[in-house]
């Protein structure tokens, strides 16, 4: 483990970025809108955001960050192709802001409007049977903007991963040493793919932000694309840091939420197709499911995306994904990914595992394929993100909800006990309209 000094002090507030995660909110308690930050030429000297600030991605500038992150950092695009969009098709429901729920923890009642304040959500979009019955935006974001999706970007990793195990390009049960000679030596070479898919490796790697020696602020100097300070000899990129890795205990018995699994698998898809995760994301499904806009990924310092975090894109571009996990793969026509792909992430995996990470607001839950599985009686399942990224997929209400947000607590604890009860009223709303048993 290398020892993180003083001097390499700046690596400990650009980290959360790099990794799709944040640090504590505690000594931030102000949740100032998005409003005044970075307004006027040039802007006030208290409303300015830097990359060099210690806090831009902690409350309240993350209000702001989380959509403009391509100002931040260096980013790639994520392209959408020359195509027209596919416009969405609309029949909005005035009523779902008055849509009542209990909170889970307190049994409070609040309504769904109550609920999109209280969350911090700077845009929702919520599709049923394909057509959009509500949009919102506040805060930082309007349909013309592009959000952070954070630990989302995982997602649509796994998602891309499960269509080429699909179509037989990559094999689940493959040992990742294997497919991947430069990490034979390191925590990952005895582990297959699945178990990087369905995060039970054994790694010996911490992300406690607390502790100053953790192995996070070691992999967050080696993927920034920043400068590195004078006399810097670790890695320098994904690549080199996944090599160091350790193991502390079996794979295959436990879930643990662990952000390089991913970017191990980001290295899988690469040397498998000769693709990154962006190129594949934007071929197989942004230039194909009529996206509005182009996306964007951030990169480490050899341009390599963070495929276990950088996404930011458009809202309504987000709700189109989760139409086409809805539809089993089909969007517009033209099955853009094979079913089993979605089948096999919409089945969920081992809850004993999942139990032992202790995730008290999904009791029954698992986590399959870089998905969270409700294991609910609509069969739902989500796409999450720190800050309260959402896309929520329920095949029996036939329903997607799509969130951006910027709640000030990280840990998606810190807005569970009221969304995931809002979510489950509206479905229950949207099948009674429908006439739906």
């Amino acid at each position: 483990m290398q020892t993180v000094s003083n001097t390499l002090c700046a690596w400990r507030w650009i980290a959360p970025i790099l990794l799709g995660l944040s640090l504590s909110t505690a000594a931030f308690a102000d949740t100032t809108t998005a409003d005044g930050w970075m307004e006027g030429f040039p802007p006030p000297a208290d409303r300015i955001i830097r990359n060099s600030d210690r806090d831009f991605f902690s409350a309240p500038k993350l209000a702001w960050s989380v959509c403009h992150l391509r100002e931040l950092l260096p980013t790639k695009s994520l392209p959408r192709g020359l195509a027209a969009p596919v416009l969405l098709d609309y029949q909005l429901d005035s009523n779902i802001n008055a849509l009542e729920f209990r909170r889970s923890d307190t049994g409070v009642t609040m309504t769904w409007a109550d609920a999109y304040t209280a969350n911090h959500t700077d845009g929702l979009v919520v599709l049923h049977k394909g057509k959009v019955v509500y949009e919102q935006y506040a805060g930082c974001l309007d349909e013309f903007g592009k959000h952070a999706a954070m630990s989302m970007t995982k997602s649509l990793t796994g998602l891309i991963t499960e269509t080429l195990i699909a179509e037989g390009v990559l094999n689940e049960n493959a040992i990742v040493g294997e497919l991947i000679p430069e990490l034979k030596g390191s925590a990952f070479g005895n582990a297959t793919l699945r178990q990087l898919l369905n995060m039970t490796t054994g790694l010996d790697y911490s992300e406690d932000y607390s502790d100053p020696n953790a192995d996070v602020w070691v992999y967050s100097q080696a993927v920034s694309p920043l400068p590195k300070p004078p006399g810097f000899e670790g890695p320098r990129s994904y690549f080199e840091y996944l090599q160091t890795v350790k193991p502390e205990s079996k794979h295959g018995t436990a879930f643990a939420y662990k952000t390089i699994n991913v970017d191990a698998i980001g290295w899988v898809i690469a040397r498998a197709t000769g693709k990154s995760v962006l190129e594949l994301l934007s071929e197989r499904i942004w230039q194909k499911m009529g996206a509005e806009q182009e996306g964007y990924f951030t990169i480490d310092s050899i341009g390599t995306p963070f495929a276990g975090g950088g996404l930011s894109s458009g809202l309504r571009d987000l709700a189109r994904v989760g139409q086409l996990m809805l539809n089993e793969g089909s969007l517009n026509g033209e099955q853009l990914v094979p079913a089993a792909a979605i089948r096999s992430i919409a089945a969920g995996a081992n809850p004993e595992h999942f139990a032992k990470a202790g995730y008290t607001s999904m009791p029954n839950g698992s986590y399959k394929s870089l998905w969270w599985v409700f294991h609910n009686n609509n069969g739902a399942y989500a796409a999450r993100g720190v800050h309260g990224q959402t896309l929520y997929i329920d095949p029996t209400a036939d329903m997607v909800i799509a969130r951006f947000a910027s709640h000030p607590q990280a840990a998606n604890s810190g807005n569970d006990a009221t969304s995931l009860p809002a979510y489950q009223a509206l479905a229950d709303y949207l099948m009674k309209q429908a006439g739906t048993p």
